[in-house]
């Protein structure tokens, strides 16, 4: 059966503007620049708007190539195989056009807030080259599609911070923190697609959506997402204790975060992280996730003199 004509709304639509709510870790890193170094440009309005703008942009380059690329093995997935990218005619010289004015918006913006800003949406460009286009397309490739893939969250970070400060980047030890922790995220969407789509379609299918899952298995999916949520804790560790040693109270609370998103992954329902926008009818996650933001808030202000002991050579003496 022949398709449709891809109207102007279908090319719109592969752009996912709506999904522009993922930007929401950005706030990290804003919130780190005004604690850490206050406002260093000028005027804040116009390098936070170029900021998002810059953001946004890229994103939906990103995602219109991945969507045109991807639209033969998203008709095997139960879910995408209703996207415009796969329902319609998508012509591909009106999705590279469409590609490129994302992207010369989204670099214009960025040169306009810093040269900071700009090498920072330059790579955030060539990341989804690399993730979704051959030869390369590193989105095949076991373990590499997610790391690849986690690279967009320093990004977004270092997007946030340099809103605030152009002229530093943030901490090596957040950014790898960050950097691991959206590895966590991308290899716990794997295991909850896994299990979802083993469970009703088989992984014949589920290959046939993207070829990475030859090379998975139910126990690599969750021994890489503990892993990943290790490394996140150990460098997010070294950043509290070396910046505000305060915030090391907030590592449980974070690692029971963690355990509590691997369990929505290997919970089959509505609600997990194989379908992000769906989480917020999640009221443990989303409560933790409150009790984290309340708790980095009230540890801003408070001393907490008695933690400076893990700063210092302590033995328990005997006798």
């Amino acid at each position: 059966m022949s398709k449709k004509e891809a109207s102007i709304v279908d090319y719109l639509r592969i752009a996912r503007l709506d999904n522009s709510v993922k930007h929401i870790f950005i706030v990290p890193g804003i919130v780190l620049a005004l604690l850490l170094r206050g406002i260093q440009v000028n005027p804040l309005v116009t390098h936070v708007i170029l900021g998002l703008v810059t953001l946004v942009s890229i994103a939906s380059a990103n995602y219109v190539i991945n969507e045109y690329l991807d639209r033969e093995y998203d008709g095997h997935h139960p879910e995408k195989s209703n996207r415009s990218s796969v329902q319609t005619n998508i012509k591909g010289h009106w999705v590279w056009l469409e590609w490129a004015v994302f992207i010369t918006i989204g670099l214009f913006a960025a040169y306009s807030s810093s040269m900071a800003m700009f090498y920072t949406g330059l790579v955030f460009a060539l990341q989804g080259i690399v993730y979704n286009v051959p030869p390369i397309r590193t989105k095949e490739l076991v373990y590499f599609d997610v790391i690849s893939e986690a690279i967009n969250n320093p990004i977004r970070l270092t997007v946030g911070w340099l809103m605030i400060d152009s002229i530093t980047l943030p901490p090596a030890s957040v950014l790898l923190s960050y950097f691991f922790g959206g590895a966590f995220l991308m290899a716990a969407k794997r295991l909850s697609e896994y299990r979802e789509i083993v469970a009703s379609h088989g992984k014949e299918t589920l290959v046939k959506y993207r070829m990475s899952f030859v090379g998975y298995t139910e126990i690599k999916l969750i021994v890489s997402s503990f892993v990943y949520a290790m490394l996140s804790s150990f460098f997010l560790a070294i950043f509290l204790i070396k910046y505000r040693i305060e915030y090391i109270a907030l590592i449980p609370l974070l690692i029971l975060l963690f355990g509590y998103y691997l369990a929505l992954a290997l919970k089959l329902g509505e609600t997990s992280p194989e379908k992000p926008e769906k989480l917020y009818r999640e009221r443990m996650l989303m409560l933790l996730v409150l009790m984290v933001a309340a708790g980095f808030i009230v540890l801003t202000f408070v001393d907490i003199p008695y933690l400076n002991i893990f700063l210092e050579q302590q033995y328990i003496q005997i006798y």
